[in-house]
């Protein structure tokens, strides 16, 4: 390296940090980094001066007590940096800093040459006997002014001399282990006589490992700052892009509303444009009927008036008897009404409400979790629950009050199923949840808007299973006949039409008979009111409704002039009867009393009679022998979709009759040819079948399925 680069290079190295010029006097803080004394105490004086008792290394920020000597002074010094400033003093003519140090004590002569051997710097006149001196002839000497690059290497790794008064001449050698101290050779006589000493080489040997450890310590460390630096740098960038992900997410919702609330409005506006048209058609129209009648009385007027002017005799005898009718014919002309155009009002029953916010959290949806979601065995209408955690970016638990959780779980039907979140306010949010139906339910969790890892999943629901579990039959005289069954709510009574002996025979929800009441006629179907008096459909004789206690005493006759022939009936739970009618084909809905004819429907394309009607949820399911399946209705009676078509697989009829609706919310149809039990879902899916003979079925408050065989006159109970 040229000596003038070397010399740029060394000057760059000893200046002061804080005013940028080679240190003077430098003192090394704590942190490692030196400064001038002056620029240090001029730093701590302006610290002062604001009230602080600290001030900051204006290279690395680690902060420091101001001395109560307002002074750095007992900082140690750098040895380095001085060792530097000597050697640039070389390069600096005007700079006298190196005497001679084989002249007399008290000459102040400028050293011109260096010898490596004697380590002295010489003045011109030294530097000409040292030359002459056999013994110091061969040293190795260099002149100030034509210094090289090694020249100036080796200066400044020359060895240290001594600071003791008379042992300025001899080098530091060695350590003293006890003072923690350099020595010279005099210095090991004179006052560390008795001390531990060691070479000063083998002792910098020993600390430049310690050094060197504690040095490989810090550049581990330093891997481990860059590490969580990119870390964190990465961080700030996964951040970055969340928020403008999050704020493109924001603006692409409102412009979406924006295009919405455009699009509304160009359909209001053509709403009031076809309301606009529509009434000025209407205006103009009477307008027009009221100009054509003017213009017929203007006309007749003139034609008058004309006559009457020229008031010849003639003339007004000959056109008398047609004035006069013309006259009377438009007089008593109906006058058309003014039309009055109906009021228009714009009404904002709900305005736009953004149920938007944002939200700061520490919580990370990536690492939240759910927990007991797949361990639970999940039945129908049994409560049960899973608990959601939150954790944060480190996979730990955390809580953040701005967290919203959402949970989502769908029927198989696509219903949203009814939660409860509770927040224990630890990160830990119990879902609590009971299925209606069985099947498979779709559970969606999310957190803040992003789904949970694995989120949605599929949680199977086992559905309620029944078994048999006992079976009677009818008592009495003959094996009778089962026409019909229903259960009182109230009582748990059972009712049984027995249509062949002309009664219905009563049991416990035992199965034990109580009573029977006698008809005149034959019972073809019954029902139990909500107060527990009982319905019974008399067809064939006056289509009649009878109404008994449950006891079996008759209260009165409902003749119902809205019957045709009707065939089964049912009693919706806001108590309005509904009666199939075979001979109109139409289901027909009754006020409570009967007196009333409140709806009336029929199925489209459908020219077989409905056999059994019930309501639910603003449904109404009918079952059809024909085309053998179960037709569902809105509750207006609008035909919306079948349930099952004709044949022998799942889901399949041949002869469907009674139906019901169990606490589950599963359709239960009496699939009789096929003999068996099918039960659906309210959509309409398949679920599963019991193996038994039903005609007609009921279901007891309990839960319990009542179950009819008509032919075998038995009736068996399902829990």
């Amino acid at each position: 390296m040229d000596v003038q680069q070397l010399f740029k290079n060394l000057k760059k190295e000893a200046e002061c940090p804080l005013c940028i010029e080679t240190v003077k006097n430098p003192k090394t803080l704590p942190c490692l980094h030196s400064f001038c004394l002056e620029c240090l105490d001029r730093h701590a004086n302006f610290a002062r001066r604001q009230l602080k008792a600290t001030i900051k290394c204006p290279v690395c920020q680690t902060s420091f007590q101001i001395p109560e000597t307002d002074t750095f002074e007992n900082l140690p010094s750098s040895f380095h940096l001085n060792r530097l400033v000597d050697v640039l003093a070389l390069e600096d003519g005007s700079v006298q800093s190196q005497r001679c140090n084989s002249c007399d004590e008290n000459n102040t002569v400028t050293a011109t040459c260096y010898c490596f051997v004697c380590q002295d710097f010489l003045c011109a006149s030294c530097f000409e006997a040292h030359q002459r001196l056999k013994a110091t002839r061969g040293h190795r000497n260099v002149l100030m002014d034509k210094l090289q690059a090694q020249d100036v290497q080796d200066l400044i790794h020359r060895p240290v001399m001594c600071s003791q008064q008379y042992h300025e001449d001899q080098p530091l050698e060695f350590y003293c282990e006890d003072c923690k101290v350099l020595i010279c050779h005099k210095c090991t006589v004179v006052s560390h006589d008795r001390h531990s000493k060691t070479d000063t080489q083998k002792a910098a040997q020993e600390q430049k490992m310690q050094i060197a450890d504690a040095v490989a310590k810090v550049k581990a460390e330093i891997v481990r700052y860059e590490s969580e630096i990119k870390k964190q740098t990465d961080l700030r960038n996964k951040n970055k892009v969340e928020i403008l992900n999050e704020e493109k997410k924001m603006t692409d919702t409102v412009e979406k509303l924006i295009r919405d609330l455009r699009e509304h409005e160009r359909k209001m506006k053509d709403k009031f444009r076809e309301i606009y048209e529509a009434e000025q058609k209407h205006h103009a129209t009477r307008v027009e009927n009221f100009e054509l009648v003017s213009t017929q009385l203007k006309s007749c007027l003139e034609r008058c008036q004309s006559i009457l002017e020229r008031n010849f005799s003639v003339e007004i005898l000959q056109t008398n008897h047609a004035i006069l009718g013309r006259c009377n014919e438009l007089l008593n002309v109906r006058k058309p009404d003014l039309y009055m155009s109906p009021h228009v009002h714009y009404l904002v029953e709900k305005k736009l409400d953004l149920m938007d916010r944002v939200v700061v959290t520490k919580t990370d949806p990536s690492k939240c979790l759910a927990e007991g979601q797949d361990s639970k065995e999940v039945k129908e209408r049994k409560e049960t629950y899973f608990v959601i955690v939150t954790k944060d970016s480190e996979g730990f638990q955390c809580y953040q009050q701005d967290d919203k959780i959402k949970v989502n779980i769908l029927t198989p039907e696509g219903d949203q199923l009814k939660t409860d979140i509770k927040d224990t306010e630890d990160g830990k949010y119990t879902v609590t949840y009971t299925p209606q139906c069985g099947g498979q339910h779709r559970v969606e969790i999310l957190v803040n808007g992003q789904p949970l890892t694995g989120s949605p999943w599929i949680v199977q629901v086992d559905q309620h299973q029944y078994q048999f579990a006992f079976q009677f039959g009818l008592e009495g005289k003959g094996r009778g006949h089962i026409c019909d069954i229903d259960v009182s709510q109230k009582t748990g009574t059972i009712a049984v039409a027995d249509g062949l002996n002309q009664r219905i025979k009563l049991f416990s929800s035992e199965g034990k008979f109580r009573s029977e009441i006698k008809i005149d006629g034959t019972p073809w179907s019954v029902a139990f009111t909500d107060s527990g008096d009982l319905l019974t459909l008399v067809p064939r004789s006056d289509n009649e409704l009878r109404l008994f206690s449950e006891e079996g005493h008759f209260i009165k006759h409902i003749n119902d002039k809205h019957l045709d022939y009707p065939f089964y009936l049912s009693i919706a739970s806001d108590g309005h009867i509904i009666i199939t009618e075979k001979g109109d084909k139409k289901i027909n809905v009754l006020s409570p009393d009967g007196n009333d004819l409140l709806q009336s429907f029929s199925a489209p394309d459908c020219d077989k009679p409905p056999f059994i009607a019930i309501y639910h949820q603003d449904k109404f399911f009918v079952s059809y022998l024909f085309p053998n399946c179960v037709k569902v209705f809105d509750k207006t009676g609008v035909y919306l979709h079948d349930i099952g078509c004709k044949g022998s697989n799942d889901g399949q009829f041949n002869g469907p009759r009674g139906l019901v609706i169990d606490k589950y919310n599963r359709v239960i149809v009496c699939d009789s040819g096929n003999h068996r039990l099918e039960l659906f879902t309210l959509g309409g899916k398949f679920l599963s079948k019991i193996g038994i003979r039903p005609f007609h079925v009921a279901i007891n408050s309990g839960g319990s399925l009542i179950v009819a065989d008509a032919e075998n006159s038995r009736i068996s109970v399902c829990h």
